[in-house]
């Protein structure tokens, strides 16, 4: 079992459990170097998105796959009893499942694409920093290729295949036409891009970015034909805004019920569309409670993107058989004693 895969995701743990498994990106570089010099695994990635939080490593301890979940328990900073919520994969499985993740089948939203985006810089960075050998550099780039292969040669992408679309779904649940709304992006990172252009592709007229980096909010504005507001001066224009998206990587809330309650008395009954798709959460979870405040977390996203699940379910079972036969092939062509750390080509699909 060298190769093993340990963590939790949307399947096994909600938000608030997720969340305090969560790396942030100022200790992911560190928190690989600590795995690899405990000495239980020889290579490590480490995925830490919205949705999952895993560690993939290369161990030849025969206790590996017990001191990498160890590790991951000391991690997260958690208050309660862990049971289930934790898997642990060895080969194959442990192969599979990254192929899996790779190509969307793991997703929340089935077939979604921006899962690879995320794998990609997550071995980049382990693979820049020599983190990475032979071991987890042939798996990485071949589930490069498998997410590639399963793209193009089946249909598992049809219908919404991503937060962003998702997101727009639930904005015209809310409002009767985006024509008028107006679109708050608070943190510029990939998926609140992918969502205010998605906003933006359905009539919402008016977009304001919001980041911590001013330079970072300018720039995606302009991408955007929008406004930049510095970061501690978005509340003076929350009033006007219909739609929020926020994904930023603060380690507390942004946006609570005591922040929120003087806006609304203001709004004169207009709708308040809350897009929270970071983790740890952005939004205190008691904002809902509010009058015309629609909040929607990761989760929460789950109940739309099963609507459009049946119509892809087809394609799982082509994609599982596809995933199998190139996680043999990786297993059973893998050169003996190969330890050739930072050999791969990064991104060659």
């Amino acid at each position: 079992m060298p190769i093993i895969a340990t963590g939790l995701s949307h399947h096994s743990a909600p938000v608030e459990l997720r969340e305090r498994f969560a790396f942030s990106e100022t200790r992911l570089v560190e928190s690989m170097d600590q795995l690899l010099k405990s000495g239980v695994a020889k290579e490590a990635v480490i995925l830490s998105t919205c949705n999952r939080v895993e560690i993939y490593a290369y161990t030849d301890d025969p206790n590996g796959a017990a001191g990498i979940r160890d590790f991951f328990l000391e991690h997260g900073s958690h208050d309660q009893a862990i049971t289930d919520e934790i898997y642990t994969h060895a080969e194959p499985h442990s192969v599979e499942h990254l192929f899996k993740v790779a190509s969307g089948l793991d997703s929340m939203v089935l077939g979604e694409t921006e899962i690879l985006g995320q794998i990609k810089q997550a071995y980049k960075l382990a693979l820049e920093e020599k983190f990475t050998g032979g071991k987890l550099n042939k798996a990485f780039q071949t589930a490069f290729n498998v997410a590639k292969h399963i793209r193009t040669n089946t249909n598992i992408q049809r219908g919404n295949v991503s937060v962003a679309s998702v997101a727009v779904t639930l904005a015209e649940q809310v409002f009767s036409s985006l024509a008028d709304c107006k679109v708050m992006v608070i943190g510029a990172g990939d998926t609140s891009e992918k969502t205010a252009r998605a906003l933006l592709s359905r009539g919402a007229h008016s977009i304001l970015v919001s980041n911590r980096s001013y330079e970072r909010a300018q720039e995606l504005a302009q991408e955007l034909d929008g406004a930049a507001i510095h970061f501690e001066e978005w509340e003076k224009v929350f009033g006007d805004v219909d739609i929020v998206i926020s994904s930023t990587s603060a380690p507390h809330y942004v946006l609570d019920r005591a922040k929120l309650e003087p806006f609304i008395r203001h709004r004169k009954n207009r709708n308040l569309l809350l897009i929270d798709i970071a983790v740890p959460r952005d939004i205190a979870p008691d904002v809902e409670y509010l009058d015309n405040v629609y909040l929607y977390n990761v989760d929460h996203l789950q109940s739309t993107a099963d609507e459009s699940l049946a119509q892809r379910k087809e394609e799982i079972s082509r994609c599982e058989a596809i995933i199998q036969k190139k996680a043999r092939a990786v297993m059973t062509n893998r050169p003996p004693n190969s330890s050739n750390r930072g050999e791969f080509a990064y991104g060659h699909e």
